[in-house]
């Protein structure tokens, strides 16, 4: 048995300085033909890092003549299937600005918008290639409408603009939790404003409410009764928008308070002027 294992790690090992071997003498060689054949056979068998060092020294001895844009084509595939989707966004632009009347054009456009999706990071970090994939993804659409690809360039922008919205809740929460109840209203708001289809849209309502609550809680006695005011108009909106929604319940108890609270300030207000 272990013979045979030592037999398999030594054939492992030639095969692999065979292999090294046959690359070196092909990348030194000037028979271009021959170094393109075999980056194409490196491309069929998956091995696209070995490829794209073959692809990189060819690119500008095929450049204007008719096996260019095959081999870029598979060149800038390659760059995409080793993840580094910020050099495949490059080469497929490139590849559309070379060959704009390609048959492969739609299908490049799409996955030039496609790897900016594939750059999106994290909720927690900056949305900016989110962003640009929506923006790009869009574009696809309305330069090809009836293309194949128009439903799944829908769904990576639905998919895009869920996480922008996480993103942007994420903000109006960490206003809220560190008592800049002002601004968590406006941004809970500025939600709504932005994804007035969300399902989410009457827990940011009542988020708005709570924080407008809280705004005018912890103001000055002077600026109370107006603040309150706030509140039962957005509540009242919210009744508007969302009649039947489960929150509903939540929205009334902050109406109530400030209603209770108005009532009191008014009730302050006219002991005061009595006792003057």
């Amino acid at each position: 048995m272990r013979k045979f294992l030592l037999y398999i790690s030594v054939l492992v090992v030639l095969v692999s300085t065979s292999c090294n071997n046959q690359l070196r003498r092909i990348e030194k060689s000037n028979n271009f033909e021959k170094k393109l054949d075999y980056a194409n056979q490196l491309f069929q068998k998956k091995k696209y890092n070995t490829a794209i060092t073959l692809y990189t020294d060819l690119v500008q001895v095929y450049k204007g003549t008719e096996k260019f844009e095959p081999m870029y084509y598979n060149f800038a595939y390659c760059s995409y299937y080793v993840k580094d989707y910020v050099q495949a966004a490059f080469q497929f632009k490139n590849y559309l600005d070379l060959f704009p009347n390609s048959p492969r054009a739609v299908e490049i456009d799409y996955m030039q918008a496609y790897c900016y999706y594939k750059q999106s990071p994290k909720v927690s970090l900056d949305q900016t290639n989110t962003m640009k994939a929506i923006a790009a993804m869009q574009t696809f659409i309305n330069n090809y409408p009836t293309a194949d690809k128009v439903s799944e360039a829908n769904l990576v922008i639905e998919l895009c603009r869920r996480k922008l919205e996480k993103k942007e809740f994420s903000s109006a929460e960490l206003y809220y939790n560190l008592g800049f109840y002002k601004a968590a209203g406006i941004a809970f708001k500025n939600l709504m404003r932005s994804y007035p289809d969300s399902d989410k849209g009457d827990g940011y309502k009542v988020m708005a409410i709570r924080s407008y609550y809280n705004y005018a809680k912890n103001s000055i006695p002077e600026k109370q009764k107006e603040r309150y005011a706030t509140v039962l108009d957005e509540y009242l909106d919210f009744a508007d928008h969302y009649p039947n929604s489960k929150l509903k319940v939540d929205a009334e108890k902050f109406y109530t308070l400030a209603q209770n609270n108005i009532k009191t300030l008014d009730n302050e207000q006219i002991k005061a002027k009595s006792n003057q």
